[in-house]
């Protein structure tokens, strides 16, 4: 029993983009960053666009697209009335591809986003923990966001304390504390930032599996059994009773 829970919150966590010519992926050492077992996470990945939602609205930009796991549920959200997603890596954005071919996707990173729109949003999830220079990627999206007065959507991995081997696999510089996290995105320029902690119960079991026993994957039963009988009963508790003082990640919206 105790296997399947300790395996079962596993990091939901994907994409990856960098505001600078490096790739932001060139320390991870795993090749598709466990997208398999991740597919299984469908009701965290509605979850967390649900909570994003007020803001996913008009023109929005996807940061580190991936596979296309969350721009699928994107494409489906009738307030977005056009969407672009940005993904460095050649492999993802050759499946996004096969997947989705008449999407708008920009292979490369955010400088290479050369067009003159505004955008109402950004979205980016678990991109800004593969980049050196968080700040400075946080600075254009800044930019990019200012003529429309638009919302960063963010989501990171949380508590440098949980940080875990499989962290290091996955390329990631950091974990985030909430002080940290606000800090920076001052320093980018953001001035109305709303920001709280995410999953509790996921801190702790990240904390046993991933530091403690020092696994380096996930099992895609156990992401399932987590995803459909053990996420949404804790998910609704803390959206709508109590927010939760630590969790396994943090969850951002920011503007100028």
């Amino acid at each position: 029993m105790a296997r399947w829970h300790t395996s079962a919150v596993v990091r939901l966590q994907v994409q990856s983009l960098e505001a600078m010519t490096t790739s932001p992926n060139s320390t991870a050492q795993t090749a598709d960053f466990e997208f398999a077992a991740l597919r299984e996470a469908r009701n965290y990945r509605a979850a967390l666009l649900k909570e994003f939602s007020t803001h996913l609205r008009g023109r929005v930009l996807e940061v580190g697209a991936g596979i296309g796991q969350i721009t699928d549920a994107l494409l489906q959200l009738s307030a977005i009335e056009h969407l672009t997603s940005i993904e460095p890596d050649p492999a993802f954005c050759f499946e996004l591809r096969m997947r989705l071919p008449q999407h708008n996707l920009v292979q490369g990173t955010i400088a290479d986003l050369h067009t003159p729109e505004m955008w109402n949003a950004i979205l980016s999830v678990n991109v800004l923990e593969h980049i050196e220079n968080d700040v400075e990627e946080l600075t254009a999206y800044r930019e990019i966001l200012r003529p429309a007065q638009g919302t960063l959507c963010l989501f990171v991995p949380a508590r440098q304390e949980i940080y875990a081997p499989i962290d290091k696999d996955f390329g990631h510089f950091r974990r985030y504390s909430q002080g940290e996290l606000v800090g920076k995105l001052h320093s980018a320029g953001f001035n109305q930032i709303q920001i709280r902690y995410y999953n509790f119960i996921g801190y702790f079991l990240w904390w046993m599996s991933f530091c403690l026993l020092k696994r380096r994957s996930f099992d895609v039963s156990s992401v399932r059994l987590f995803d459909r009988a053990i996420f949404p009963p804790v998910h609704g508790f803390e959206t709508r009773v109590l927010h939760p003082p630590i969790g396994q990640s943090l969850m951002v919206t920011a503007t100028g």
